[in-house]
Parts: structure tokens; C-alpha cells; sequence
């Protein structure tokens, strides 16, 4: 078991490696993004499936909340966090659209619209980037494998190298954490 342990944490480290080398000005730009999404009095909407819907509410909340640093509160909604509208529209409807409704709601232009999908396939998370474009905001698709069909869809795209979830998850994650540095550094 420890070698498989090893293997893991080796796995896990060798992909962060090549985040770094291959990923960090697609990360400052997402970044700037983001700010500017703020700045500007915009919002950042956020959306994925099973852990990726995980990450989209811890994601809002460092910005609604705080990350390390007290400052304002920053305009952040994860389209994952209400479950009433999540059951009703699933079942009245489909779950393929219900990220796009809830876009067409909340969204307009000049917000950003972050899309978290860790094999780019995720047929709700497409149509909600498709959504998003028409509405005038930004995306950035958090991605991982080969970006699969989501690649060439947004406007900053962050694709993890490695065909591994959990630690395609553990990049997004990291990745997450560096842009509210950023954020944090900017905002009182």
C-alpha cells in the first residue's frame, strides 16, 4: 500500500509540474480576468458536476466570504447551490439545460462565467458556456484530459494535464486558490 501511496503523491506532484510549465499564463490571465470581472461591478457564476460542483460553491464562497484577508464581499453565485430549482427543473425538464436557465436568469454581460468540467464533456457545462457567450461573458472552462469537447469554447481555457479526476480536481483546486491570492490582493 505505501508504494501505491507513493505512486499517488508522485502522480500528483509530476501533474502540478506541468501546470506550472505549461499553464501559468493561461492562470494570470483567468486571474485578471476575474479581477476585472470585479472591478468592473460584475459578477462571477460558477457551475460544475459532482465534485466539480464542490469546487464551484467553495470557489464563490472565498469571494462572497473571504479567502485570508477581511475585505468587501465580492459578487460570486454557484448555479450548484440551490436544490430546489436543481430537482424541480431536472425533473420537469432535464438536466441538460438546467445550468443554462439559471444563466439566462443571472447572467449578462461583463460577468464571468466559470465552467468546471474535469473531462470537458459534460453536456450541461456546454451548453451553459455556449449560453454564456451569447450572453456577453466571460468564460473560463476549467478543464482537464484533453479538454474534450469544451476545447476551443472559452474564452481562457485551463487544461489540466493528466486523464486522472481526482487529481485533474486537486489542479482545479490549486488553481482556485491562486486566483484568490490575486483577488485578495486587490480588493480591501
Amino acid at each position: 500500500m505505501q508504494n501505491e501511496i507513493k505512486s499517488m503523491i508522485q502522480e500528483s506532484i509530476e501533474a502540478k509540474r506541468l501546470v506550472g510549465e505549461t499553464l501559468a499564463q493561461q492562470i494570470e490571465k483567468a486571474a485578471k480576468a476575474i479581477i476585472d470581472t470585479f472591478k468592473n461591478g460584475n459578477k462571477v457564476i460558477l457551475a460544475g458536476n459532482g465534485g466539480s460542483a464542490s469546487q464551484a460553491s467553495h470557489f464563490a464562497a472565498e469571494f462572497v466570504g473571504r479567502y485570508k484577508k477581511e475585505r468587501k464581499s465580492l459578487p460570486s453565485i454557484a448555479l450548484t447551490a440551490d436544490s430546489s430549482f436543481l430537482t424541480a427543473w431536472s425533473n420537469d425538464y432535464n438536466y441538460d439545460t438546467i445550468f443554462e436557465r439559471q444563466l439566462q436568469t443571472f447572467g449578462k454581460a461583463g460577468d464571468a462565467f466559470v465552467a468546471i468540467s474535469t473531462s470537458g464533456n459534460s453536456e450541461n457545462i456546454i451548453r451553459a458556456a455556449t449560453s454564456a457567450k451569447k450572453l456577453g461573458m466571460h468564460v473560463i472552462g476549467l478543464l482537464g484530459k484533453n479538454g474534450g469537447r469544451m476545447k476551443n469554447m472559452c474564452d481562457i481555457e485551463l487544461i489540466i494535464p493528466s486523464d486522472n479526476t481526482p487529481v485533474i480536481q486537486e489542479n482545479h483546486l490549486m488553481i482556485f486558490h491562486m486566483i484568490c491570492e490575486f483577488v485578495d490582493k486587490e480588493f480591501d
